[in-house]
């Protein structure tokens, strides 16, 4: 298991992290994932890791490096499209409830309700009155949560303007990545004081003992990944299982089964094998 650690200082991300290094302890930290997933599902715990931040910050790879080797039946990806007519007429958390998990559960929330301290408050797409009502009602909901037994953890992905800026770039220039760069981005770029006083703002209301507030240094993604990883890992108490004993049947005899012929079924072309012929001329 993962050292529990103190409330960290900001991290120095002007030391490069070689790629060995970072592969390795990434993978390290992965098994313990695996390890953390098992207790989940033995002890009937629930979890939920809330992820927000700034556009492009990394959330999503760290999501995708979090969530590679684990059951996605058991740790579940929450990623909300904007909310229907039906949805804007309901009490603001009542979607976000429907999606926490049940006993044996991890649920990863790429976003969440803090959209209304965020991106709704700096658009406009919240009124004052809605956008202060969930300041005052988030702590009670979210206190409502720990206290029913959910372990509830919220990272804030950190990045400065300049290397947002060159990441949104990145994206322009890759056809492979263009769909990540949204409108919303780059709204984002001439509005990254609104979104910094957004963001104080909501700390300001939601940092509780309870649920607290847990920033993640961003500039370096691979190094951020590391951290955020091994956070989660000191915040869960989970504990190593038994493993399980997995016995394989015996096969049993044949039993007179023939096959069709292989020529009454479509297979798919062989691109594999036309790539082998190119590659030997």
């Amino acid at each position: 298991m993962t050292k529990k650690g103190k409330t960290g200082k900001r991290p120095d991300d002007s030391v490069k992290l070689p790629k060995k290094v970072y592969e390795n302890e990434l993978f390290r930290l992965q098994a313990e994932l695996v390890t953390l997933q098992e207790w989940v599902r033995v002890a009937g715990a629930r979890v939920v890791v809330i992820f927000e931040g700034r556009d492009a910050a990394g959330k999503g790879g760290a999501i995708k490096r979090v969530t590679q080797y684990l059951n996605p039946r058991i740790a579940r990806i929450v990623a909300l499209p904007a909310p229907t007519e039906r949805e804007r007429g309901q009490w603001y958390f009542q979607r976000y409830v429907e999606h926490l998990p049940a006993a044996g559960q991890i649920v990863l929330f790429d976003r969440s309700w803090y959209n209304r301290a965020g991106v709704e408050r700096v658009m406009g797409f919240c009124t004052q009155d809605e956008y202060h009502r969930f300041l005052h009602q988030c702590p009670i909901f979210e206190r409502m949560l720990v206290e029913d037994g959910i372990i509830l953890l919220k990272y804030w992905f950190s990045v400065s303007d300049r290397e947002q800026e060159r990441r949104f770039r990145a994206r322009r220039d890759d056809p492979m990545r263009r769909w990540k760069l949204s409108p919303m981005d780059l709204e984002s770029i001439t509005r990254w004081e609104d979104y910094s006083r957004a963001k104080d703002e909501m700390f300001v209301h939601t940092d509780i003992p309870e649920a607290r507030w847990h920033v993640v240094e961003s500039e370096d993604k691979k190094r951020a990944r590391l951290n955020m990883i091994a956070h989660l890992l000191s915040a869960v108490p989970y504990t190593e299982q038994p493993a399980r004993t997995i016995a394989f049947p015996d096969r049993p005899k044949p039993s007179g089964y023939v096959r069709p012929p292989r020529d009454e079924q479509h297979y798919v072309p062989d691109h594999a094998a036309e790539l082998l012929e190119i590659s030997e001329k």
